[in-house]
């Protein structure tokens, strides 16, 4: 029997049910979710419930704990409490083998963020469970990532302003926000939303399966990453549930054609709603592009259900709006050709050309010497954050067409040999530290170094637990330079006017100097710890497609070749300013 219930703002598109020809490209589509291993085993997920339970005990005595300290009889300390929750992916139930688990500990209100990092910390690190553990106090959501019976969960906190949290507790009430700081907030956001997107989709198997297949998609085309400007886990789950609520009653495979058709002609700005938005006891800030300037800025506002409201895209850039755009014009022509058995559904899954794309790439690239993991991972992590700012510089330069940055760090890691690590000094390690910063960033010099010093890999990493290493992660960002724009202009100091240089021979640059400084003194600049420049390098550079590191293609994969003069890589920093007497343009 069709589904009548209305879900969303407004009422169905269709309620037709799935033909017998739709069925079969539906289990077609399942087949293929399970050949491209999108589906763990019964015996991991048993393994992720169990290890859950452990949690939810470990909660208890972490509340208990903390109560018992606070001078609450023993009775009272046991009824405090305290419950997760999970939200993301394995709440949404689309989790695949090694995934996370994002997973919230509700407690209330005479245990604090502070008890949190101290007395939780302490709990799970008497555990034999634990392998790995990481506070990131300081975080705009405060963390702790774990690995725990061999899963990776990424564990937050909130505090409820309520004497106890019981294990019957749901945090579907808006009035047990009242009284909690921006934190607490932002920390029951994350299961707020996903529950209500379970509830605000007609069929949550069909929802389930057809946001496996958009996750799978989204991560193969590289536009699944917030930070760098692409929609998230939860965005992209939003955009797939607004679509179930228009086809009501049908089956996944149909709703992934429908999905690239809609979002291809979408008006935006126009939002995504699953709901109407909601007012609520708070005096928050709830998203209303009517009042909101920034919020008329987004480009491609999906909007999170659950009160109160916000824009769960606000990262989008003009180009990344672009590059989507251009994936769901093509999701459109793949599944209709799906649909009419011209190709299959792995030739909607087939991975990105990145970095065969472009003819021109700028690298960031942070780097930090050190014994010590957790220092990279900050300066690395502060990195990436603001990456997006720099994109959003690039974008605004004359003769940028377009500014693609992409969705994964790659990771290296040096030390010295066996012989010399084991007497290495802090001058040796200097010395190498300067010698990579130096030449690190082609695949030519990736050789050089590659001889010289050790990387390395989780082969041999057991080898390599004490001594100094230098850390590097690079993000890659892929330029479409407008010739037909820098044709009238001429740019870079007079060196080439209306598309002439001295030899009379064309040759367009555009300056990113100015946009590359900034971004290098906003990083370093952040805090004091970061102008140490002997230990925290930003090195910023760019490259052409011929000259990018091996390690960002896989196995089968070759670059780009060309036969020209290899010019190798422009410097575009060093430890105090940037280098004035390199190239600091791109050619074109």
């Amino acid at each position: 029997m069709n589904y009548q219930k209305v879900y969303g703002i407004t009422g169905p598109v269709s309620t037709v049910g799935p033909t017998a020809a739709e069925n079969k490209l539906n289990d077609q589509l399942i087949a293929e979710l399970k050949n491209e291993n999108s589906f763990e085993s019964p015996e991991e997920t048993q393994k992720r419930v169990e290890t859950l339970k452990l949690l939810q005990t470990l909660t208890e005595k972490f509340v208990y704990t903390v109560s018992r300290n606070k001078n609450m009889s023993d009775g009272m300390s046991k009824d405090a409490g305290g419950k997760i929750f999970t939200y993301g992916s394995y709440r949404l139930g689309v989790h695949g083998p090694g995934s996370d688990i994002d997973t919230l500990v509700v407690v209330p209100k005479h245990v604090t963020r502070d008890d949190f990092f101290t007395v939780m910390d302490s709990i799970l690190r008497e555990r034999p469970e634990l392998e790995e553990i990481a506070p990131v106090p300081d975080a705009f959501v405060p963390i702790l990532k774990l690995k725990f019976n061999g899963i990776s969960i990424d564990l937050i906190c909130a505090k409820l302003d309520i004497p106890q949290v019981p294990i019957s507790l749901t945090l579907k009430d808006n009035n047990l926000l009242r009284n909690l700081d921006e934190k607490d907030l932002r920390a029951l956001n994350g299961t707020r939303v996903t529950d209500e997107i379970l509830e605000l989709v007609p069929k949550p198997s069909v929802f389930k399966i057809a946001l496996r297949a958009i996750k799978l998609w989204a991560q193969r085309r590289a536009i699944y990453a917030n930070i760098f400007g692409f929609p998230g886990g939860v965005a992209w789950a939003m955009l797939v549930a607004r679509i179930c609520q228009l086809y009501p009653n049908a089956c996944s495979a149909v709703i992934l054609n429908r999905f690239f058709k809609i979002y291809s002609d979408w008006k935006w700005p126009q939002p995504v709603l699953l709901k109407p938005i909601e007012d609520g006891p708070l005096q928050v800030r709830v998203w209303n592009p009517k009042i909101y300037a920034q919020d008329r800025s987004h480009r491609m506002p999906v909007i999170t259900p659950a009160y109160p409201s916000m824009c769960a895209t606000h990262n989008i850039t003009e180009s990344t709006k672009k590059i989507i755009l251009e994936e769901f014009r093509r999701g459109v022509q793949v599944t209709n050709d799906i649909f009419s058995n011209k190709l299959h559904w792995k030739d909607l899954f087939i991975k990105h050309r990145f970095f065969q794309q472009y003819k021109y790439y700028l690298t960031i690239t942070a780097m930090t010497n050190s014994n010590d993991d957790e220092h990279h991972l900050k300066w690395s992590g502060l990195i990436e954050s603001k990456v997006r700012l720099l994109v959003l510089k690039l974008e605004q330069l004359p003769g940028i067409k377009l500014v693609h940055p992409f969705i994964k760090p790659i990771e290296t890691l040096y030390t010295m040999s066996n012989s010399e690590s084991a007497s290495s000094s802090k001058a040796d390690s200097s010395s190498m530290f300067k010698e990579i910063i130096d030449k690190y960033g082609t695949h030519l010099m990736e050789s050089y170094l590659d001889k010289k010093y050790v990387k390395i890999t989780d082969d041999n990493k057991d080898q390599y637990t004490n001594v100094n290493k230098i850390f590097i992660t690079t993000m890659y960002i892929g330029f479409e330079v407008d010739e037909e724009v820098l044709k009238p202009i001429g740019v870079q100091n007079n060196e080439v006017v209306n598309g002439k240089n001295n030899n009379d021979k064309k040759k367009y640059k555009v300056d990113i100097h100015v946009p590359c400084t900034e971004f290098y003194n906003l990083c370093h600049n952040f805090n004091e710890e970061y102008n140490d420049t002997e230990k925290f390098q930003l090195i910023i550079r760019y490259v052409k497609g011929i000259e990018l590191l091996d390690n960002v293609f896989e196995e089968g994969e070759s670059r780009v070749t060309k036969k020209r003069k290899m010019d190798l890589s422009k410097d575009l920093s060093n430890n105090k300013t940037l280098k004035k007497s390199r190239k600091q343009t791109i050619e074109a």
